[in-house]
């Protein structure tokens, strides 16, 4: 079973998405917004920069 992301009003009134793998765990959260319709913008954006985007390993501070 492949991921999903889910859609849902948290409990002070703002959209949020999350992303399940298929294993039911959440590996991302998304920030609150405002309508159901901008929660969904922010899924689309998430699916469009994720597409090839690399892993970059980033140096610990000093």
């Amino acid at each position: 079973m492949s991921g999903k992301f889910e859609v849902y009003q948290d409990a002070g009134g703002k959209y949020r998405f999350r992303l399940k793998a298929g294993n039911g765990e959440i590996v991302a959260t998304g920030q609150g917004y405002v309508s159901k319709d901008a929660a969904h913008k922010g899924v689309e954006a998430v699916q469009r920069a994720a597409d090839g985007a690399p892993v970059i390993d980033v140096p610990k501070a000093a």
